[in-house]
């Protein structure tokens, strides 16, 4: 009797507690099934709820409802002078990661309902992508997608809306201007009054951020309002409000600054920048905005725990409890890395250094915002062919390109050292650029190696022989001589060319090992007027000749020969003229050839 009240004892301290066990019942009829309960008997029937299953469905509905109710209540809370504390309480109190969604959809609205608010919005979202990126860019897809179905619903309150946001959003370095740029040139390319006024609204907004950071981009903007406002197509009004804008570029913004003193809460470092151009194939996630089970639920809100100490700087004593439990857990799986490899990320920078390329005033202006870019190491190339194929693109050679190639190869050696493997890679496929193309490539080339911004040890690929050239490459090289030449002069080009250290490097350019092969070279120097540079080679090929001419002599005095009578002459088939007196022959003379075959001796 007692061994059996002892396990019914053990039992009862074992099994949750009545209201453990009906927890999930009594969530059911709460707010979720359709009945009201007090804030405060939710969190207890909440805190059985998870006693008893945290991992319930029951439980993650309700702890959903809590999360969006949390996230919504703090959006709408935040201001310029309590955004420290709001941020702080958005990651202590609510999982942005389950809850990004939700986050995005709160903060559109309010954002919408709150237009005078919107640098609030954009400094706390600026914050938020500090540290949570993917919410960031989640929100910048979401609002490009607003904008484009809004625009194609002529809905011009929301547009409005939106491109402020995204004005703002521009202004606090989350969204590349490139996007700023994009809208201004759909707003202005088809002008009518409420796209005028749209263009208007945004640029006031985005304008001495545009100023700043991309001058050229901007007075091309502007220059297109002067040209809607001189074709008098839009109402009177939106004139006006045209002029107004000029006003305020004169006043360069002064009461529409790129970021309010007190909303300046990021540092440049920090900084995220997303890459999102209106035609881009846009992300939305619309499935996080409603409820969903998810089955690893306790282990996801263990991390985002973790996560949360580390952000805000937390030292609590149970980490160590559970990374040792982590641990001691064989069961996890490893996380698996994703792998995007359809290189939409080599597209998009590809495109941003065009942009960039395109909308600069100056070659100087151009390399400083190129390594703003930070590209990755192993996508540096992909810069260095992006400057020579808009070069290659252009009617007619600009210097402005040239420039660029040398600013980038003198700021570190290691540009300079993709240019060289550029120009092998050029050189060997010129045969596929049509000749405008050709051309550019070629005076790019020719450029940077008379800025000595690459080694002219690039002309070791060069073979100019008849069977080692093609029509392509002697184009090229030509071109890209000439080039060498305006900018250097002839006299010190040819002196450049007799370096004695740099020989090894030009031995197939100027060949000296076979008189055909020289020849074609001097030949086709001489005919670029370039005659200069290919003195070493007459000379080498005279004493080429010279030699020849007493090597065949010495092997036809050393044959066997019989005396003839004066007078007597002999014409073969390479020397003419040729008599024989005596012990010797005389001859006149004549290209090398074979030995003629010695006349019959008489008896």
């Amino acid at each position: 009797m007692a061994d059996d009240e002892r396990t019914a004892k053990r039992k009862r301290s074992v099994s949750p507690s009545e209201p453990a066990r009906n927890a999930m019942e009594k969530l059911a009829e709460t707010r979720a099934g359709g009945t009201y309960v007090p804030p405060a008997r939710l969190r207890a029937l909440m805190d059985d709820a998870a006693r008893a299953d945290p991992s319930s469905a029951t439980f993650q509905r309700m702890n959903w409802e809590a999360l969006r109710k949390s996230i919504t209540g703090l959006v709408n809370k935040v201001a310029a002078d309590n955004i420290k504390h709001i941020v702080l309480d958005l990651f202590a109190g609510a999982n942005l990661i389950r809850g990004r969604g939700l986050f995005c959809r709160s903060i559109m609205h309010a954002q919408e309902l709150s237009l005078h608010f919107t640098p609030v919005f954009a400094a706390l979202a600026a914050i938020i992508n500090t540290k949570l990126p993917f919410v960031g860019e989640l929100l910048v897809h979401r609002l490009v997608s607003q904008f484009r179905r809004s625009f194609r619903r002529n809905d011009k309150p929301k547009c409005h809306a939106t491109l402020q946001f995204l004005a703002h959003l521009v202004n606090q370095r989350v969204v590349h201007e490139l996007l700023a740029l994009e809208i201004l040139v759909l707003l202005l390319e088809h002008p009518t009054d409420d796209s005028v006024e749209l263009a208007v609204a945004f640029t006031r907004e985005v304008g001495a951020f545009l100023t700043e950071e991309a001058p050229k981009a901007s007075h091309t903007v502007f220059d297109r309002f002067r040209a809607v406002l001189y074709e008098g197509s839009i109402s009177v009004r939106v004139q006006y409000m045209i002029e107004v804008l000029a006003q305020t570029r004169k006043d360069q913004f002064r009461d529409h600054p790129r970021i309010p003193e007190q909303l300046d809460l990021v540092e440049e470092e920090d900084q995220i920048t997303h890459q999102v151009g209106l035609d881009d194939e846009l992300q939305l996630h619309e499935g996080l905005n409603v409820f969903k089970v998810d089955p690893d639920f306790v282990a996801n809100e263990d991390m985002y725990r973790r996560m949360k100490a580390e952000i805000l700087g937390e030292n609590e004593e149970d980490e160590e409890e559970e990374e040792e439990e982590e641990e001691d857990d064989d069961d996890e799986d490893d996380p698996v890395a994703i792998q995007d490899r359809t290189e939409t990320n080599l597209v998009n920078l590809r495109r941003t250094i065009y942009l960039v390329i395109m909308s600069s005033l100056d070659y100087e202006e151009c390399v400083h915002k190129l390594l703003k870019l930070r590209v990755p190491e192993d996508q540096e190339m992909e810069l260095c062919q992006m400057v020579i194929e808009c070069c290659s693109q252009e009617r007619t050679y600009a210097k402005f390109y040239g420039h660029i190639g040398e600013r980038l190869c003198k700021v570190h050696r290691r540009w300079s050292a993709l240019y060289e493997q550029s120009f092998h890679t050029y050189y060997d496929t010129i045969h596929r650029y049509e000749t405008n193309r050709l051309r550019n490539i070629a005076r790019f080339f020719g450029a940077l190696l008379a800025t000595d911004s690459i080694s002219w040890a690039c002309f070791e690929v060069v073979h100019m022989t008849e069977d080692d050239t093609t029509s392509s490459s002697r184009i090229f090289i030509k071109i890209l001589m000439n080039e060498m030449q305006s900018l250097l002069g002839l006299r010190a080009l040819a002196a450049r060319f007799k370096e004695p250290s740099m020989q090894v490097y030009f031995q197939s350019m100027f060949p000296m090992d076979h008189p055909s092969d020289t020849r074609f070279s001097i030949n086709f120097f001489t005919s670029i007027g370039l005659g200069l540079v290919t003195e070493p080679m007459r000379d080498y090929l005279t004493v080429a000749t010279q030699r020849m001419l007493e090597r065949r002599e010495a092997e036809w005095a050393a044959g066997d020969r019989s005396p003839s009578p004066s007078g007597s002459s002999y014409t073969g088939s390479s020397y003419t003229g040729s008599s024989y007196t005596g012990s010797s022959y005389s001859r006149s003379p004549s290209p090398p050839g074979p030995p003629p075959v010695p006349p019959p001796q008489r008896s």
